[in-house]
């Protein structure tokens, strides 16, 4: 069975795919994953999970449109532009 590790390299911080690993059972993915990612205390807590346990969402539907939600899809540039426009249409 294949798992997945994740790991928490400091108190406080996001957990980060470190790998996978190849074991027969929890109890030995436990090991094998405290060994290659705990080993030498590079991780302050681990996460297990069975890779056919991670579901994959890929269909996002943005039904508004609200692109803003993406760093690339909300240029401040052109908001600005549009803002002193609408001002200078306004006030003169």
């Amino acid at each position: 069975m294949i798992y997945e590790v994740f790991r928490q390299e400091r108190k406080g911080q996001a957990f980060q795919h470190a790998g996978s690993i190849g074991a027969p059972n929890l109890e030995f993915a436990e090991v094998y994953a405290r060994e290659q990612y705990g080993r030498r205390q590079e991780s302050t807590a681990l996460w297990l999970v069975p890779r056919d346990a991670i579901d994959e969402l890929d269909d996002f539907v943005d039904e508004l449109g609200r692109t803003y939600h993406r760093v690339d899809g909300y240029s401040l540039k052109a908001k600005l532009k549009e803002a002193r426009e609408r001002a200078a249409a306004r006030s003169g």
